[in-house]
């Protein structure tokens, strides 16, 4: 069995921890690991390998956290741009045998009950194997209103689909005992979805087909090319088959699941002190308590407050009351028609080739540290509206600056003017750290020509 792991989505009501280069699924938040961590380490147990279905600055995420659990010899398949549940699933399916069973989860939820998890997941692989497709209806414990039902009919058999429903609604549903929350977690033969998707929803399959065909597919990496996958219409699987198809069967499940969707959910999930605060080694409470408090490098007081959420990222401070985190997407709609980057980018940023931190901003300026792991190195490029300074502090870089290549040590600098060719790289054993002066009129992260690149990125 193929764990295909779903990377895809900004997780904008977890902002400002979650944002759009460094979505909730790869933040550390539960024992300095990421939820996608905690996705591979629990289906490695029931699946034979991992299919990462992701988005280009998502991949190099992923890479560097699979790594970090010692797991080798993924796939991946990168999507240009998003097309919803049923094309990345379809694509993915292309790639493996007609008879290969696929465990189809999201890369961001937590499931507590594993014992219970790994019941269900064999219960879904005998109707795999009977050619059926099997979804997984996770046991309600409240009145829901911010996710879909399936409603059932003995036990295993859907009898309908359901939005998402009103206050009124959710409470008839769960006092009726038939209905589940839709999970999106599936499990089915790869043949099997795409003969059901062909069947129900042709121009989803015919598309998918021409992009998997026209993709670059080396060494377990599959690139769709950006127009093949516009091409895509845009649809759930939910809509393209599910609720079409009549092979369908539902596992009801009752496994401690979260899909860490809000804050408040966050809150549930974490750890507390005795006066249910979250716990925080920067957070000193005085007569506080029932607070969400998170912030990982200044200390945050609190005093005689309670039922509050209060995020501190560095460079945003979200305060709101709980129960009213799911308005926090506005917040991010916000900054998005002010144009500001603070949905899209933290101030450390991670790259395939380490992290940069902006320390300093300001106009004509911005000064950052840079960290280059071991073997790797940025892309050859120029920029056209500032001028770069280093300095090294730790490691020796190898620079490359116009037609000069030579060894920077700590303690020593170069200069680079604005549209000269340059590439910095680390070929020793240990990190190399260093300080970047930017001066110019422009100092945005897309003022970057690449010549070349190991990474194969556009921009």
């Amino acid at each position: 069995m193929t764990n295909i792991i779903l990377c895809g989505g900004s997780g904008t009501r977890l902002w400002p921890i979650s944002r759009t280069l460094m979505p909730k699924q790869f933040v550390k938040l539960f024992s300095n690991k990421s939820l996608f961590q905690l996705t591979v380490e629990r289906n490695s147990k029931l699946c034979k390998s991992q299919f990462i279905v992701s988005n280009a600055e998502q991949y190099f995420l992923a890479l560097d956290q699979l790594d970090e659990l010692g797991k080798k010899n993924n796939k991946y398949l990168l999507e240009p741009i998003g097309r919803n549940t049923a094309p990345a699933i379809a694509l993915a399916c292309m790639a493996l045998e007609y008879d290969e069973i696929v465990l189809v989860t999201p890369s961001d939820h937590l499931i507590k009950d594993e014992k219970e998890y790994e019941k269900v997941i064999n219960k879904a692989k005998e109707f795999a194997s009977e050619n059926k497709l099997v979804t997984f209806g996770i046991t309600p414990t409240f009145a829901e209103t911010g996710f879909g039902y399936i409603e059932t009919v003995n036990k295993f058999d859907v009898k309908a689909f359901h939005e998402k429903p009103d206050f009124e609604t959710a409470t008839s549903y769960l006092k009726a005992g038939n209905y589940y929350w839709n999970s999106g977690m599936f499990c089915f033969k790869a043949g099997v979805f795409l003969d059901e998707l062909k069947n129900y929803s042709p121009e989803i399959y015919e598309t998918s087909k021409i992009a998997f065909e026209n993709a670059n597919n080396t060494n377990n990496l599959i690139r769709i090319k950006h127009e093949d996958m516009a091409n895509i219409p845009e649809d759930s699987i939910d809509y393209a088959v599910m609720e079409k198809s009549n092979i369908v069967k539902v596992i009801p499940s009752n496994i401690s699941w979260s899909d860490v969707g809000s804050f408040d959910s966050l809150y549930e999930e974490l750890p507390k002190d005795k006066n249910n605060n979250t716990i925080n080694e920067n957070h000193i409470s005085i007569d506080s308590k029932n607070n969400l408090v998170y912030g990982v490098e200044r200390k945050i007081a609190t005093v005689d407050i309670e039922d509050l959420i209060i995020i501190d990222s560095g460079d945003a401070l979200l305060i709101s009351k709980k129960g009213s985190s799911q308005k926090v997407k506005k917040v991010v709609e916000k900054l998005k028609e002010s144009n500001s980057q603070l949905h899209n980018i933290h101030l450390t940023g991670y790259r395939p080739w380490g992290t940069y931190t902006v320390l300093e901003e300001s106009n004509g300026y911005k000064i950052k540290r840079i960290e280059v792991n071991p073997g790797k190195r940025l892309s050859l490029q120029k920029h056209f509206h500032r001028s770069e300074h280093w300095i090294v502090v730790s490691g020796t870089a190898t620079v490359t600056v116009g037609d000069e290549k030579r060894l920077v040590r700590p303690n020593e600098s170069t200069y680079i003017k604005a549209g000269e060719l340059h590439r910095l790289e680390n070929e020793g054993k240990i990190p190399v750290v260093l300080i970047e002066a930017q001066v110019g009129e422009y100092t945005g992260e897309d003022d970057i020509v690449r010549v070349e690149d190991d990474y194969q990125r556009l921009c």
